[in-house]
This record gives structure tokens, C-alpha cells and sequence, in this order.
């Protein structure tokens, strides 16, 4: 784990301040160097501060591309979508701006809708400057989930899939995820965490042992991209 940097802050405001400064320098760079910029972010409770924090930040947003690392299977208008959570909590303010490409489309389930996905998500800048996951309790990122009927198709590095549906067995809804290919297709991956149970199970996950038991280590065990773990209290 030689790409991992874990950076520690004492509460949640400091870890979100610092954060949010990083992803806007980032961002920055990635206009100035290439005329535009990609950031991948996840859904969930966590990473609302940082939307927030985010939002405000001075940017040529225009520029910036914004989509999420994994969908539930819901109407964006719906509570349990991530797209709802990422307008309501991100594309406000100085972002309102930035172009936002959702992975919910109108068919019937993720499995009809892989390919219309993938079509909307290639028109992004590719590699992703940014991709922001998060980590469950169970040690899933995205919708990678442990027993997952489709995680061994979803973690194949000779997928040329950029997006995968996939059924958790223990989680409502059927979703659509990021394959771990377009994962690691990012110059950078920031791992976002809060909470001592978080840490723990992060502990747990550095652990040398199966991947598909507890999905992030598919992240923190490769060596191609720079992993930063975020984490506070």
C-alpha cells in the first residue's frame, strides 16, 4: 500500500475545510492544464459538508464535468438517489454552473440502462481528475458490495465497461456502479471517512486478505493511482 496517504484531522469541520480547498486546487489545475476538469463523487450521509463546503468554492465551474461513482435505481427526485443528493447539496451556489452527467437514466432497471449510461459517461473527460469514494461498514465502495451477483464482472480489469448494474444482497435497490477499471481510470482517489467505527473497519481492510470480502481493498491494494484517506472523528 504504497500509493496510500492517511490524513488524520481532529473534527469533521477541519477535515472538510482542508478537503474541499484540495479538490478546488485540483480542479483548478486540471482547467489550466487541459481547458477542463472531471470530478466522480459518492452518494451518502458523509460527503454533504464537503458538498456544501465545495459549492462555494471559486472556480470556472463551466469547465468542470460532475457525475457520481455509483446510482441507486431510483428517480432522481426521489430521497434514496444520489443525484438528487449532488444537486440539492453541490450544484448550488458558485457550482451551479458545473455540468452534471447522472447515471439514472429513464429505462426500466440498471440493467437495461448499462448502455445509455456508458454513452453519457464517456462524453466526460476521461481520465477523471478527481474520484471521491466513500467506504460502508461492510467495506463496499461504490456499489461494490461483498456477494454482490455481479462484483467479480464489476472488479475485472479487462472490463471494458465503464458502468455495471449490480444487485447488493443486502442493500435496497438495484444500482449502477463505476467498474473498477473507470475507478482507477482518475489521477487521484480520495477515500472519505468519518467516525471510529469507520476507522476500524478501514484497519480491517488493510488487512492482507481476500478482496471480494470487503470490496475497497480493490482500491487500496493497487498501485496505479495515489489513494488519500480523509478521516476525522
Amino acid at each position: 500500500m504504497k500509493n496510500i496517504q492517511f490524513l488524520e484531522f481532529g473534527d469533521t469541520a477541519g477535515l472538510v475545510e482542508e478537503l474541499a480547498e484540495r479538490i478546488g486546487d485540483l480542479l483548478k489545475k486540471g482547467i489550466e492544464a487541459r481547458g477542463q476538469a472531471s470530478l466522480a463523487v459518492s452518494g451518502g450521509s458523509t460527503p454533504i459538508p464537503l458538498f456544501e463546503a465545495l459549492s462555494e468554492v471559486e472556480l470556472e465551474w463551466k469547465k468542470v464535468s460532475i457525475t457520481l461513482v455509483d446510482e441507486r435505481w431510483v428517480a432522481p427526485d426521489e430521497q434514496d438517489s444520489n443525484e438528487r443528493l449532488v444537486r440539492q447539496h453541490l450544484l448550488q451556489g458558485q457550482a451551479a454552473e458545473a455540468r452534471f452527467v447522472g447515471m439514472k437514466t429513464p429505462d426500466a432497471s440498471a440493467r437495461a440502462g448499462e448502455t445509455p449510461c456508458a454513452a453519457a459517461l464517456s462524453r466526460i473527460p476521461w481520465p477523471l481528475d478527481l474520484l471521491i469514494l466513500g467506504m460502508g461498514n461492510d467495506g463496499h465502495t461504490a456499489s461494490l458490495f461483498p456477494g454482490a451477483d455481479a462484483l467479480q464482472e464489476a472488479v475485472s480489469m479487462d472490463s471494458d465497461k465503464l458502468c455495471i448494474s449490480i444487485s447488493p444482497s443486502h442493500a435496497p435497490h438495484e444500482r449502477m456502479t463505476l467498474t473498477l477499471p473507470a475507478i482507477l481510470n482518475s489521477r487521484r482517489i480520495i477515500l472519505h471517512l468519518t467516525g471510529e467505527q469507520k476507522r476500524e473497519v478501514y484497519a480491517q481492510a488493510c488487512k492482507d486478505e481476500p478482496p471480494e470480502e470487503m470490496p475497497i481493498r480493490y482500491i487500496l491494494n493497487q498501485n496505479q493511482i495515489p489513494v488519500a484517506v480523509y478521516w476525522a472523528p
